[in-house]
């Protein structure tokens, strides 16, 4: 489960761009606004890719949550900075930050990630309180060379399995929890708000199989 004593709990989100990274903040923000009664924050992270924000942004407004932007190609750490600084100042439950998805090079991703974490680390005690991982179930073993990169970069604390409403049976997650140790969080088996799901390992080991 995500942890949410933290007041505000700082979420940061990594995956490459594809994984459906946007769709599960919207689909969190949501989830925790509506259905926990929390009062959330979304920030555009992902300040490459204009696209990315403006989704974002419709996510956040359909959600009914904050949403914290920069300028065009601003900093990335800059944007999540603002995010933290809105949230503890009008005491805001959780803060949900978006990152980019893709860069020039693997390096630089990494580079930047790494960045955005420090800025939120020093910024506040013990924050990122969770960094999830968005990984699209019918990824092959490449899911599991993304998950090492990203958790070198940003410690990666949980999965979000994402499009499991097709064919996809998610084995990947497997393979990452056994070799990385990161354990399945969230799992999104559908384009709707609400198809965001904790993570049900009994649930899950028997669509395994069947």
């Amino acid at each position: 489960r995500i942890s949410l004593l933290a007041k505000p709990t700082v979420i940061l989100v990594a995956g490459v761009n594809g994984t459906g990274k946007t769709t599960t903040i919207g689909k969190l923000a949501w989830h925790l606004s509506m259905g926990l009664g929390r009062t959330v924050m979304v920030a555009a992270g992902d300040t490459f890719r204009a696209a990315g924000v403006e989704q974002l942004e419709v996510w956040a407004q359909r959600a009914g949550v904050g949403f914290v932007k920069g300028p065009p190609g601003a900093d990335p750490g800059s944007v999540a900075y603002d995010a933290v600084a809105s949230a503890t100042r009008e005491r805001a439950d959780v803060v949900l930050i978006d990152t980019a998805g893709r860069l020039h090079t693997q390096d630089d991703l990494m580079g930047e990630l790494a960045k955005v974490r420090r800025v939120i680390a020093k910024q506040l005690e013990q924050a990122p309180h969770e960094t999830l991982l968005t990984v699209d179930a019918t990824t092959g073993q490449n899911g599991l060379r993304q998950a090492q990169l990203f958790s070198e970069a940003v410690e990666v604390t949980g999965l979000a399995l994402t499009k499991l409403d097709g064919t996809a049976k998610g084995g990947i997650a497997l393979a990452i929890a056994h070799e990385l140790g990161i354990p399945v969080k969230l799992i999104g088996v559908g384009e709707r708000l609400e198809d965001l799901r904790p993570f049900d390992p009994d649930e899950f080991a028997r669509a395994l199989i069947s």
